[in-house]
């Protein structure tokens, strides 16, 4: 019988053998994705005794033809409700309105981690020589930095007041032809999200937890981010964990906590890739991140997503990639990423058998060369096949 997930009092979540989880199909390509991703997830968890009893919500342009809204406040409600679901990729409207459609969303529910794992599947099409180096999770900060969407236009009221205040009180001397955005960084928001990277560390027994920052140029924002992090390490967590100061880069049995420059790691994340393990990094600096390690594992069109609150419980994961509108339709895109995505989704919850079976399947199908477009333009002797047919070459091999 179908039932919602809960929370315990200790913030865990109780999950049912057949959970209700509202989806979002997704624009342009969701209409493709959604329903391979949806068949391979259904067939893994039969597999082990479960089933998903799948509540469709709507966001994006079908939200918006069927509503007049882009973002009904019946799509949060019900995320709200039943704490954990799933989405394709969303139009996000030009000009004015909400800048973001799923910033919205992580911010209207107070998603304040970004994961991103990022891993080399044997057989995806990779441009480095060492592609099965990566290995990484990236917590990126989710709701502050320049993703608070604080900012005012050139040449309007409000930027020529606010540049004249920011003269008057601090003497800056901003050009007077600027836009002018403000980058909030919080002790509270950088804590909870440094927190959860090494309660993450610790329990999945990775080695070390990487701050990736631009301190030395944003030292009260972005420095303070990593001050934060260190002093966090103290404070809660040295137990288990030790910064790299404090144990001159030799932790023994604990976390490493360590911290890099936002522009050396994007070089050494390519050159040295066995040297990170857990990232936790502000918001812009994870969404540069999490782009580039995916082109190192085969792309963006491969990449899963989660965005998730450890406290309240609610989380939703998705496909990273684009709408991709001029292949709606054609039944030809990779539905990778959102499938990989419902793996995450999968952890979460707590089904990890049925998670390692589709991650086994999935490489399975690819070393046999069975991919979409995307990857066998890219391998010899490959054998191209569409999305639906995709998604049934990893059934078949579950």
């Amino acid at each position: 019988m179908p039932e919602k997930i809960t929370t315990q009092a200790d913030g865990t979540l109780s999950v049912p053998d057949e959970p209700i989880i509202p989806y979002v199909e997704g624009d342009g390509t969701g209409i493709d994705i959604w329903p391979a991703a949806q068949l391979v997830m259904d067939a893994a968890a039969a597999k082990h005794g479960k089933s998903i009893s799948w509540k469709e919500v709507l966001a994006g342009e079908k939200a918006f033809n069927a509503t007049g809204s882009w973002l009904p406040d019946e799509t949060v409600d019900t995320f709200r409700e039943y704490l954990i679901g799933i989405k394709g990729p969303l139009t996000t409207p030009i000009g004015g309105g909400i800048r973001s459609l799923n910033v919205a969303l992580r911010q209207l529910l107070d998603l304040y981690v970004c994961l991103r794992p990022v891993r080399w599947f044997q057989g995806v099409p990779s441009p480095v020589k060492r592609p099965e180096a990566v290995d990484m999770v990236i917590f990126r900060e989710n709701t502050e930095d320049i993703y608070a969407g604080l900012e005012v236009e050139e040449g309007t009221p409000e930027a020529r007041e606010l540049i004249a205040l920011l003269k008057e009180k601090f003497d800056w001397n901003i050009r007077p032809d600027s836009g002018v955005g403000i980058k909030p960084i919080s002790e509270t928001g950088s804590k909870r999200l440094i927190r959860a990277a090494i309660k993450y560390a610790v329990e999945n027994d990775r080695k070390s937890v990487t701050l990736v920052h631009k301190g030395n140029i944003q030292k009260f924002t972005e420095g303070a981010f990593r001050n934060w992090g260190y002093e966090l390490v103290r404070e809660e967590f040295s137990d288990v964990a030790v910064g790299w100061d404090d144990c001159a880069g030799k932790p023994g049995a604990k976390v490493l906590v360590k911290d890099s420059i936002a522009d050396i790691t994007l070089q050494q994340v390519l050159t040295r890739p066995e040297d990170f393990d857990v990232i936790a990094t502000t918001n812009l600096n994870g969404d540069y991140l999490s782009d580039a390690l995916a082109a190192q594992v085969g792309g963006i069109g491969i990449a899963p997503g989660g965005n998730i609150n450890y406290v309240t419980g609610h989380g939703i994961f998705e496909a990273t990639h684009g709408t991709a509108p001029k292949y709606a339709g054609q039944d030809k895109v990779n539905p990778s990423s959102v499938l990989l995505s419902g793996v995450m989704m999968f952890d979460h919850l707590g089904w990890t058998k049925a998670a390692r079976d589709i991650e086994r399947a999935i490489e399975a199908t690819i070393a046999e060369k069975i991919v979409t477009y995307d990857f066998a333009r890219l391998m010899d002797g490959a054998t191209e096949v569409k999305t639906s047919e995709f998604a049934q070459a990893i059934v078949d091999r579950l």
